[in-house]
């Protein structure tokens, strides 16, 4: 047996030791067989339908893949946001991860979001999610409600989504993967290297991975005014994402006014100085952040059980901001997870601490999927004046 695999078997087994105290112990054997696939790969095609889709919510038509099972109903829906990645919905990882959340009979729907999949994040992005939010709750599943789970930067435009008028009554629950609450905060730690807990002033070290430094400059080229310096900063974005020890001197040396304000911030490694160098972007630039800062939104208006899990070792977005925005939530809405072995998204072989609290996390997230399977056998008539008109299902 594999190292991976005796982990995890350990993990189940404290699971279901529990389930003789009160937990359900068919939910407990499923989750943990949940999270034993998540950790094999991804599951053989054949049990998995994927259909592209491009339904029309209230007037946009948008295009999403949707998972189901293929041997199964599905219980429940759920919307899953990419993260800031080139392949976006199709990237091979969230593939897998969609599958394997289909298998645990959810309906997937992953929404095509061109600006992440073009490595720009926007609050705009919430869009989107919202329309493919208002598509899974009426069209793939009756409950009139749907989970929703955001992975890395696609967690703050999530949320802003869930917490839109027109949205807010159909997010079921929240799953957060590697999410953040202060944009200051990430942009201090992807910059220095530093990063504190809630309430803490001292500052503590980390190794942070160059991509989220690059993936800003190339997120916020496009919002300079000077052409030039828009190129020059999406040519040394891309030359860094392809190879992070490549030289950029030459293209540094051309810098206008605004690109060297954004240049300034990358080179800075004190973190005092980084309210200071933020405040000297261009205007545009600083509007965006504060879109993307989940710490100026009024998070007590999300009326959903959140699910916060995060990486200890993670270098693109350090843990302390999961810790920093279950604080930030109503008392008793979020459960958090910590865990040693996931590299931002990237689950390795958990250890059976690890094992415990992510078989715990599914056990939970299959509870809130028989809650909406609940819901839709109860309902014997939704209010359709509030059903987004959508069309092309």
């Amino acid at each position: 047996m594999t190292a991976p695999r005796r982990a995890i078997g350990l993990a189940l087994a404290l699971v279901l030791a529990g389930a003789l105290s009160g937990c359900a112990p068919g939910r407990a054997v499923e989750a943990g067989q949940v999270l034993y696939g998540l950790a094999s790969g991804p599951p053989d095609p054949d049990r998995v339908e994927r259909r592209v889709k491009t339904p029309t919510v209230d007037g946009r038509q948008r295009t999403m893949d949707v998972y189901r099972p293929a041997e199964r109903q599905a219980r429940a829906a759920l919307v899953l946001v990419p993260g800031v990645a080139p392949e976006g919905r199709r990237d091979p990882r969230l593939v897998a991860f969609a599958e394997r959340l289909a298998l645990a009979r959810f309906a997937v729907v992953v929404p095509e979001i061109a600006k992440l999949r073009a490595l720009r994040v926007s609050a705009a992005d919430s869009e989107p999610i919202a329309d493919a939010l208002r598509y899974a709750a009426t069209a793939e599943h009756a409950s009139g409600k749907a989970g929703l789970v955001a992975i890395s930067y696609g967690v703050a435009p999530a949320v802003i989504a869930a917490l839109k008028p027109g949205t807010r009554d159909r997010v079921a629950f929240l799953v957060s993967i590697g999410g953040y609450l202060d944009a200051e905060a990430v942009i201090t730690f992807f910059t220095t290297g530093r990063y504190r807990k809630p309430g803490d002033a001292a500052w503590r070290d980390g190794t942070p991975h160059p991509y989220g430094k690059w993936v800003f400059v190339r997120s916020n080229a496009a919002r300079l005014d000077d052409p030039a310096d828009r190129e020059l900063l999406t040519r040394m974005a891309e030359r860094k994402l392809a190879d992070p020890k490549a030289p950029i001197d030459d293209l540094v040396a051309d810098l206008g006014p605004a690109g060297r304000s954004v240049y300034r911030l990358l080179t800075n490694r004190d973190p005092a100085r980084v309210p200071r160098l933020i405040a000297a972007l261009p205007a545009p630039i600083r509007r965006e952040i504060a879109a993307l800062d989940l710490s100026r939104r009024e998070l007590s208006a999300l009326d959903a059980p959140v699910y916060l899990v995060h990486g200890r070792d993670d270098r693109i977005i350090p843990h302390t901001e999961s810790i920093a925005l279950k604080a930030a939530l109503p008392a008793n809405r979020a459960e958090l997870y910590l865990v040693d072995d996931l590299a931002h998204v990237d689950l390795g072989s958990p250890g059976p601490d690890d094992g415990l609290a992510l078989v715990s996390l599914i056990y939970n997230v299959l509870g809130e999927r028989d809650r909406l399977a609940s819901r839709d056998r109860e309902d014997t008539g939704r209010d359709t004046a509030k059903t987004p008109a959508v069309e092309g299902r």
